[in-house]
């Protein structure tokens, strides 16, 4: 398969969730076929084109990401902008449909140009643009889930916990200033008493989707321990796609971080 991911495929499909693919919802069906339970020829509704691209043995996994990037970039042409900002919790203004990520401002036009006071990656464009077009908008309930807890990742979770987790807690060891950085320059909020940890930071990659980064010191010759949460609502405002590929950024955003203050990881 020529690189995708699971939220790249179901950004192909028309999220009707017909089932007559097999499966309940379109989401899960991508999730088949990125795993190669299922084909995408299973889909009844998906335009022939799209497929033979999809299978192209010359479409690498750059070049598909921007395939999927440009397919839901494309959807910005037909979306009400002004219902999308409302539900989203982000604003309109000029054509520009703007939302605060990491607690700075990204934005989008309905022509799919981009402008942002931050870096603009894959990491973080992905997740916008399928917040902005797929998130429900749900509130924040304040009860937090493991990544094993989100749909389909019990599946995924040695991969996540081995390229965030096991990766941010190394450089929560290494990088004694991550968490106060973390609060200062992408305006986090530290909070207490959260599962017995000695550091949590709560950090706001989009408006309804916080993320929860629980760090446990070493104690008694037992090594560091260090846990990322989720609001409960995280299935419905983002999707877990949309969270592995924000907190795999995270991380390697954090590691350059610390590698520019001199620690090695």
């Amino acid at each position: 398969m020529p690189g995708q991911n699971a939220m790249q495929i179901f950004t192909l499909l028309d999220k009707s969730n017909c089932g007559k693919c097999g499966d309940k919802t379109c989401l899960a069906f991508a999730g088949a076929v990125f795993t190669g339970r299922k084909s995408i020829d299973a889909c009844p509704t998906l335009e022939k084109d799209i497929k033979e691209r999809f299978r192209s043995p010359g479409n690498d996994g750059a070049e598909a990401a921007e395939d999927y990037l440009e397919e839901m970039t494309s959807q910005l042409a037909t979306l009400d902008f002004s219902s999308a900002a409302e539900r989203s919790g982000a604003t309109l203004k000029n054509g520009w449909i703007s939302a605060r990520v990491m607690g700075k401002e990204f934005r989008v036009n309905r022509e799919g140009r981009f402008s942002s006071d931050i870096h603009i990656t894959n990491w973080v464009t992905g997740p916008f643009l399928s917040y902005i077009l797929h998130g429900k908008g749900l509130e924040p309930t304040g009860n937090w889930i493991t990544y094993r807890e989100v749909d389909g990742g019990r599946e995924r979770y040695g991969l996540f916990q081995q390229r965030a987790e096991a990766d941010l807690r190394k450089v929560a060891d290494a990088y004694p200033d991550l968490f106060r950085d973390m609060v200062e320059v992408f305006q986090g909020s530290e909070v207490e008493n959260q599962f017995e940890a000695d550091i949590s930071v709560v950090l706001m990659p989009l408006p309804k989707v916080p993320v929860m980064i629980s760090y446990w010191l070493p104690e008694d010759g037992l090594e560091s321990s260090l846990n990322i949460f989720f609001d409960e609502t995280v299935n419905d405002n983002l999707g877990n796609d949309g969270i592995y590929s924000i907190c795999t950024g995270l991380t390697t955003m954090f590691e350059k971080l610390a590698e520019r203050h001199g620690f090695k990881m």
